[in-house]
């Protein structure tokens, strides 16, 4: 009969509780077990794991090949319980020089190529560990680290390497965990190792100091670091910021004031079949007016060539102009946020960083110094133990032959310990020579020796120190500057000036007309003088802006809610369709509403007012928005909206209330501002301001009516000039009953 015992306990949790707990520890795992380096070796557990594998194979560099697909299953079958894919691309960037600054696995096959095509399938590509990773795991044997049980339980991984080599700030790392990220460029070796052996003789070093010792990233794609200086120390110090890369370029003079620029480098983790394709696109967009082609001409080298359209061109500009638009100009970031030695994720600065790597590599010193102590020890004591056998070789023979227990009997004779009793017993007949005994001698000398070399540098901070240098030293001269792998890649350079680059130069010029509808759907359509009544709209929707533009122009939106928002007129939609919202291109919220549409011109005022009959001029070089969400310039709330925007052109101002008063007064009783609420223009009962005007008056007051315009002369509107603020009088006979200027 079956059991009816419950097989579990219930328990009633609340669903938040729940869930944040379990969420919690999800975001643990992956902080410390999956996403982040730790700062000691630079790695992350799969690459350690690698790593710890490929040796446990004997994939050393001397050694052959073996397949990845060997690699990968050891891996996943002994250390890391996830997905083969996962732990095979692990590998392929190792591998990968364009990738990995200082590779640690040498790769036989195809493992991918700059341009971003896959590397070929595990079981067709070969594996083995270069000399760098040999020496990340230098020591491992010898007590180094501590190591844990594998999630099986059925061996054992190091907790972090050795690291005889400063990986996380040589070959960077990048990860995303939950919360938080890392990102950490490539850096040159030598120059590593010449800002730690300072910070080991300088411990209160200034990042200053350190970064004229190591002046930036060294990626293995080359490039030129363009970055200001300053910037790089504060990124430096905190752990947190930017660098800003470009792709090295040269000019080839091809006779007859012909040239072509060829790019040689490219930005690091910039795909070059992408960057061509980007490139391409904006050629057919029309959106490179100086470039006229680009070739792709790449064998093991970089070389993308670059024709301009006219030998006029200056290189320099026509440079300038690719770098605003492609990723032949890139960012790459600084975010030093990493596991220290006590698992804990921070960022840290780059003193902070370096002073981590001293100090294990001090401790793996200490460590491996107390490893080595303790089996001079042991040896030690088997050698006294043989010494023992060639000054009684006689009775430790006879002894053996007679005795039931020799051991015990050998043990009590000469008080023997146990591992000396055993190293007698084991003895080969052979290894009974005379010269053997010479050599045993030799041996407990030269070890005795060293036990108490090793005693005084365990005593000896500063001999530690002078020994962790003289590593740090042998590492530079075996990766530094004077080897092929070590020399210097990316260049370092100043900021460059500033050049301006003509509008022209990145977008063709072309006349343009903007058509916008009154629910806020906008389009360009090609040339000026566009028959309005060729024009459609939507199904109830109808005209409302017809603007003149250029292509190279910028388009000001005045809205309700006092923002004017800008964006380029080649940025419109073109064609013969209805066009896109408005809205879905600049931040317009969805209770705002276009109150004006203009083309930029800096050198312009224009004459800004609220419904509440309020107003101010601004220069229109000060309304310009540099982000969707637009710049605030006049101040409204409440029921109070953005009501007309004007050009400030004239010295007279004519105002309308929904009241339907007029009131003309001077332009100059309005102040300039760059931003407010703005002073009172009209003064109203009940109701607001309608529209606005600026003219000049000896022109006449011009207004549309129907279909027609029709023009107030002076002496027409003298008795509606007054002051500002006054509240006017009915317009003359024949104004628009619309209450509207136009």
């Amino acid at each position: 009969m079956a059991s009816t015992a419950p097989v579990g306990v219930i328990r009633e949790e609340l669903f938040k509780d729940a869930l944040s707990e379990r969420y919690l520890s999800y975001a643990v795992s992956t902080i410390m077990a999956r996403s982040l380096p730790d700062v000691r070796d630079g790695l992350k557990p799969v690459h350690r794991r690698l790593l710890f594998a490929m040796r446990q194979l004997r994939l050393d560099p001397e050694q052959g090949f073996k397949k990845c697909a060997r690699v990968v299953g050891d891996v996943m079958g002994k250390f890391h319980p996830h997905g083969d894919q996962a732990i095979y691309d692990a590998l392929v960037r190792l591998a990968q020089e364009f990738a990995v600054r200082y590779p640690l696995v040498d790769g036989q096959g195809n493992f991918g190529n700059i341009d971003g095509d896959n590397a070929a399938a595990m079981r067709y590509t070969e594996a083995r560990m270069t000399e760098i990773a040999t020496a990340l795991l230098e020591g491992i044997d010898e007590g180094a680290v501590d190591f844990r049980d594998t999630y099986s339980g059925e061996d054992k991984e190091p907790v972090v390497l050795p690291a005889n080599f400063p990986n996380l700030l040589a070959n960077g790392a990048t990860g995303i965990a939950v919360g938080m990220a890392s990102s950490i460029p490539p850096h040159n070796v030598g120059e590593i190792c010449d800002a730690a052996l300072h910070l080991l003789k300088y411990p209160k070093a200034t990042i200053d100091k350190l970064v004229s010792l190591m002046p930036g990233p060294d990626f293995p794609t080359g490039g030129e670091l363009v970055e200001d200086r300053q910037n790089i120390v504060n990124a430096y110090s905190t752990g947190r910021g930017s660098f800003r890369v470009r792709a090295k370029w040269q000019v080839e003079d091809l006779g007859r004031g012909q040239y072509q620029v060829v790019v040689t480098e490219i930005p690091y983790q910039v795909q070059k079949s992408r960057l061509v394709e980007r490139i391409a696109d904006l050629l057919q967009a029309r959106k490179l007016a100086m470039l006229a082609d680009v070739r792709d001409e790449s064998a093991e080298d970089v070389r993308l060539v670059l024709e301009p359209k006219s030998r006029n061109v200056e290189p320099a500009v026509l440079m300038e102009s690719l770098f605003r638009q492609t990723e032949l100009e890139t960012r790459i970031g600084l975010n030093m946020n990493v596991l220290d030695g006590g698992q804990t994720p921070r960022v840290m600065s780059l003193r902070e960083v370096l002073q981590a790597f001293l100090d294990h590599r001090h401790d793996v010193l200490v460590r491996c110094s107390k490893f080595r102590l303790e089996k001079i020890a042991n040896r030690l004591e088997v050698l006294q133990g043989y010494m023992i056998v060639y000054l009684n070789l006689d009775e430790v023979i006879r002894i053996i032959r007679e005795k039931d227990d020799p051991k015990a009997v050998m043990k009590k004779r000469w008080k023997l310990t146990d591992a000396q009793a055993d190293a007698i017993l084991n003895m080969r007949l052979r290894a009974l020579r005379r010269l053997e005994e010479i050599a045993i001698h030799e041996e407990i000398t030269g070890l005795e020796a060293e036990q108490k070399s090793l005693k005084a540098l365990l005593r000896d901070r500063k001999g530690r120190l002078d020994k962790l240098g003289k590593e740090i030293a042998d590492i530079k001269k075996k990766f530094g500057a004077k080897t092929e792998i070590g020399r210097r890649r990316t260049i370092v350079s100043e900021a460059p000036e500033p050049i301006i680059v003509p509008v022209e130069a990145i977008i063709e010029r072309e006349q343009v007309t903007i058509v916008c509808s009154q629910k806020g759907w906008v389009r360009t359509i090609k040339g000026h003088g566009v028959d309005e009544a060729t024009l459609k709209y939507k199904e109830g929707d109808a005209s409302r802006f017809i603007v003149a533009a250029e292509t190279t122009d910028r388009l000001l939106v005045f809205a309700t809610n006092g923002r004017f928002y800008t964006i380029g007129v080649d940025k419109l939609p073109g064609g013969r369709g209805h066009g896109e919202p408005l809205s879905l291109m600049i931040d317009l919220g969805n209770d705002a509403d276009i109150v004006s549409l203009l083309v930029h011109q800096p050198d312009r005022k224009l004459f800004v007012a609220a419904s509440d009959g309020r107003g101010f001029i601004v220069p229109e070089a000060e309304v310009a928005a540099q982000t969707r969400n637009g710049k605030q310039v006049l101040n409204v709330r409440g029921d109070i909206e953005a009501q007309a925007c004007v050009v400030a052109d004239g010295d007279h101002v004519a105002v309308i209330g929904d009241n339907r008063k007029l009131l003309i007064f001077p332009l100059s009783e309005l102040p300039e501002m760059s931003r407010g609420r703005g002073v009172k223009l009209q003064s109203y009962a009940k109701g607001g301001l309608r529209d606005v005007l600026t003219f000049t008056l000896a022109d006449g007051l011009t207004v549309r009516t129907g279909g027609r315009h029709r023009t107030f002369e002076k002496k027409e509107i003298v008795d509606w000039m007054g002051k500002r603020a006054q509240s006017g009088r009915l317009p003359p006979a024949g104004f628009p009953r619309s209450n509207s200027f136009s």
